[in-house]
């Protein structure tokens, strides 16, 4: 396997480390010979450094196996690199050293949010609260329906005049219909009401299974044939099932509910001015088919705990992660 490192794109806790070494004057730790992987320049390499290198390689190559030699590679030309910096004296200079007190106060904050976690972790009388929340505001009738989307009112009557004398709906969604599912026949598949816009949502209600619009339906999307198919109760999946997907969901809620209480005890005065920028048009890409506004429990939530850029690699290249030495 080939390695091929590109340390100037290290990123996030790479310099973290960095920070460690030189921000306010902080000194790195003393290394021992004993406790030592290589020597560069008379400067030692910590076990530390190598453990905690292979960990976080390991957790991003998917499963690749990275030699232990080439690990220590890449710590050596990282020191080589840190070497070059300081002989240059470019850890010294201000926008340096801003720089190193940002990451610093980056790694504090993470450290603060993990001892905070470690201390309140969610428990599962929390996440069954979150569960019930949540299949309460999803409980409800399903619905299965199609729909013919077209731009002028005056299209839309035609196409129920035809579905009046007979007409295939799902024929005529596909050679009529402008949006997207036109390909299904039409097919919207399983909703909530809630997950639609509000017109198209009151219409299917409306409707009874096997029925079709007799008027045609306006949204921001066009005008709408829309047939209701069938609907049921929503059933929602168990709390086991679940439980683990609520979790990162549920600590960010506690890690907010924390924040908002430090800044509620915090004196804060901010000291730039309040002037908005100047407004910018935003163009924004809406598609026919509407989707949820609310998460719910079937959701892939993000981990709470942040990871750290690292440098890109090709598939058979190994990922530069960043580590204390």
């Amino acid at each position: 396997m080939k390695l091929k490192v590109i340390p100037f794109l290290l990123a996030g806790s790479v310099l973290l480390t960095a920070c460690q070494q030189n921000a306010n004057n902080i000194t790195s730790p003393t290394i021992q010979k004993e406790d030592a992987v290589a020597v560069v320049n008379g400067q030692y390499i910590s076990k530390f450094a190598l453990e905690t290198l292979t960990e976080e390689v390991s957790e991003r190559a998917r499963g690749q196996k990275i030699p232990t030699e080439k690990l220590i590679d890449e710590l050596v030309r990282r020191k080589l690199l840190v070497q070059q910096a300081e002989s240059k004296h470019l850890d010294q200079t201000p926008e340096t050293q801003e720089r190193l007190a940002m990451m610093k106060n980056a790694l504090l904050s993470q450290l603060a949010i993990e001892d905070y976690m470690k201390a309140n972790p969610v428990t599962d009388s929390e996440l069954k609260a979150e569960y019930d929340k949540q299949i309460a505001a999803v409980a409800g009738t399903e619905y299965k329906a199609s729909h013919i989307l077209v731009p002028e009112e005056s299209e839309a009557v035609l196409i129920i005049a035809e579905l009046d004398k007979g007409a295939d709906f799902a024929e005529l969604a596909k050679t009529k219909s402008t949006g997207p599912s036109k390909t299904q026949g039409g097919d919207l598949g399983w909703f909530a009401a809630k997950q639609m816009v509000p017109e198209f949502s009151a219409a299917v209600v409306a409707l009874e299974n096997g029925k079709y619009t007799e008027t045609p339906v306006k949204t921001q999307f066009g005008w709408h044939v829309i047939l209701r198919e069938d609907s049921r109760e929503q059933t929602p999946p168990p709390f086991e099932a679940v439980k683990a997907q609520l979790e990162p969901l549920v600590q960010r809620q506690k890690m907010t509910a924390y924040l908002d209480s430090l800044l509620k005890d915090a004196k804060v005065e901010i000291l730039i001015s309040d002037e908005q920028p100047e407004p910018v048009a935003v163009i924004e890409t809406v598609t026919e088919e509407a989707t949820p506004t609310t998460d719910t429990v079937t959701d892939t939530v993000e981990e709470i705990t942040p990871t750290s850029d690292t440098v890109t690699e090709t598939v058979d290249e190994v990922e530069a992660v960043p580590t204390a030495e």
